[in-house]
């Protein structure tokens, strides 16, 4: 591997633009190329110096590229696309879908081992961030709870499980998390609360003229891993009013461990881990990004297989020297 991170993007959506922006950011990054299955003279970036190639291409520039991010969904997009390019190359996806995690996990790791590449799956912020600061909070706490808040905020992979519905134009998912639930927590009542207690889901659709708006309103609130465990309101808009209203992907959330400690665990211990995002899709490029710079030191080292964030010391992320780090950081 070169000194300079030689970086692939696959997807040029919402976090394919996040994720050009975010190598720009990153002086030890360079962005090759995006990858797209559009026609790639269609594809506008949104800043200079990368060139848009068909996917179909991609396969020829396995000597050019370090590590692939790629920016598709979970629904459909990373469960085909993740194994199959990480015969080629060192990636790094985002998929969220938490309970399928452990499948999709295997059929990655299998492919990375034959060919000798790193994979780093469900990177972002949660899974990802939020999985680490559990990890810590559980290490550090072991009589407690754990809570995750999430929003309010557009879920992206939600809002692209809609978009996926026949019939459906586009859709914002906000996902709200319950007050009075959150303010439990927090007092250290250490709740017990089932998901629906936790969040509200509330969805903005629009859709094509003529639809059945009960079937598409049917399918998404009894969509499973999505929304069948969740109060859900389905509301539809025109698509001028999304525009206007719903054009920003804000989001963020709270991970909380709530234990006790002392003989008698007398002491009530709260870890809060909060992040209060702008744009989620530039966030969860961001994560990536660091995490593209751990897989490509993981494979210099000559380590394979997939691996998720709970794999990676922090002092492969950052771009800064050991020496560094220990000056700077302890």
């Amino acid at each position: 591997m070169s000194a300079t991170v030689k970086v692939g993007i696959v997807g040029y959506g919402n976090l394919g633009r996040g994720v050009q922006a975010a190598v720009s950011q990153n002086d030890d990054m360079e962005l090759v190329g995006v990858f797209t299955r559009r026609d790639p003279s269609g594809v506008v970036l949104a800043g200079d110096g990368a060139k848009v190639y068909h996917l179909d291409t991609l396969a020829e520039m396995k000597n050019q590229i370090d590590v692939l991010i790629l920016c598709g969904g979970s629904a459909t997009d990373l469960p085909e696309m993740t194994p199959r390019l990480a015969r080629d190359f060192n990636v790094i996806d985002s998929f969220d879908t938490h309970a399928k995690i452990p499948e999709h996990f295997a059929a990655v790791d299998r492919a990375a081992k034959a060919a000798a590449k790193v994979a780093i799956i469900s990177v972002g912020w949660d899974p990802g961030l939020f999985s680490l600061n559990k990890a810590y909070a559980q290490a550090i706490l072991p009589s407690g709870t754990d809570y995750s808040f999430w929003g309010t905020g557009v879920s992206q992979g939600h809002s692209d499980a809609i978009r996926r519905i026949k019939g459906v134009i586009d859709a914002r998912q906000y996902t709200i998390p319950v007050e009075e639930a959150l303010d439990k927590v927090r007092a250290g009542e250490n709740p017990q609360l089932t998901t629906r207690e936790k969040h509200t889901r509330l969805c903005y659709v629009v859709v094509e003229e003529g639809v059945d708006t009960e079937a598409v309103t049917h399918e998404i609130v009894t969509m499973p891993y999505y929304f069948d465990e969740y109060d859900t309101e389905v509301r539809y808009i025109s698509a001028e009013e999304m525009k206007r209203e719903h054009s920003s992907l804000p989001h963020g959330g709270m991970v909380l461990r709530s234990g006790r400690t002392g003989f008698a665990e007398e002491n009530t211990q709260i870890i809060e881990y909060k992040l209060q995002l702008d744009s989620n899709p530039e966030f969860t490029s961001s994560v990536l990004l660091a995490y593209a710079r751990a897989a490509c030191r993981l494979s210099q080292e000559g380590q394979c297989g997939c691996k998720t964030v709970l794999d990676i010391a922090p002092t492969y992320l950052l771009n800064k020297s050991a020496e560094d780090q220990r000056s700077s950081l302890l």
